[in-house]
């Protein structure tokens, strides 16, 4: 017995990743996060297939779900948004799963990071500058551990891109303050690769009034980093002063 969790990439159709492609077209049970999902990803499913929302159930009620029809012979697929390795309880599916002797199958897709990144043309690892980025997120109702607090992830001063943080951002610009420059550019990516996707570069002392005027309190990332503010600085890797092993000096 096995279930697909599928990552859904941020939102374009064709930012899918060709296995998950091919599961969603096997599906006959797709269990998926329908709020933040584009439709036409969830539409290559065979008419057929059995469609089940999670907008309104809990972890429980989701694997009972995926429990049942995977020991009635289905081929299920539960999708998510972006990919199922960050902020997708994929832990605790994969736990309660393997608890009813169900094997798992997990297909990555493109995380908004990535998404947003490409489209400002931006490299986030500019050589001398910055080669580190750091995912994580505000602390907000869910918390954070005391070693992973704001402050100690802004004070390495890295690419820092911020999940599920806008409905704190006044509190997260506070705090980025703090360690980064006020000029520092932040990408605010809401929805990015959709039809009505948003996409602004502002500096990191305007990233709570920006959000505020376009009403971003969710599916909103934030990208901080010094590398959107540099473009001068260059790899040692193609430098004609630089050998290695497939280009002698």
């Amino acid at each position: 017995m096995k279930i697909s969790i599928v990552g859904g990439g941020p939102g374009a159709l064709d930012l899918l990743t060709l296995r998950a492609i091919d599961c969603l077209k096997e599906a006959e049970v797709l269990v998926w996060t329908d709020s933040l999902i584009c439709p036409a990803i969830t539409d290559l499913a065979p008419e057929n297939c059995e469609r089940i929302s999670t907008s309104s159930l809990t972890l429980e009620e989701i694997l009972t779900v995926l429990i049942d029809r995977c020991k009635k012979g289905k081929k299920v697929v539960r999708l998510h948004d972006g990919d199922p390795c960050l902020y997708s309880t994929l832990a605790e599916q994969i736990n309660g799963l393997s608890k009813e002797g169900i094997d798992v199958e997990v297909v990555p897709g493109i995380s908004a990071y990535q998404a947003t990144a490409s489209a400002l043309k931006a490299e986030l690892t500019i050589p001398g500058i910055t080669q580190t980025i750091v995912i994580s997120r505000s602390g907000g109702r869910t918390g954070m551990p005391s070693n992973e607090k704001l402050e100690k992830l802004a004070a390495i001063g890295a690419t820092l891109c911020l999940y599920l943080s806008a409905r704190h951002i006044e509190d997260v610009e506070k705090e980025l303050l703090k360690y980064y420059p006020k000029e520092t550019l932040v990408a605010i990516g809401y929805r990015v690769t959709w039809e009505d996707e948003i996409l602004k570069v502002v500096p990191l002392n305007q990233i709570s009034s920006v959000s505020r005027e376009n009403g971003f309190i969710r599916t909103t990332l934030f990208i901080v980093s010094p590398a959107l503010n540099s473009t001068e600085n260059r790899s040692k890797l193609y430098d004609p002063s630089h050998s290695h092993l497939f280009r002698k000096r």
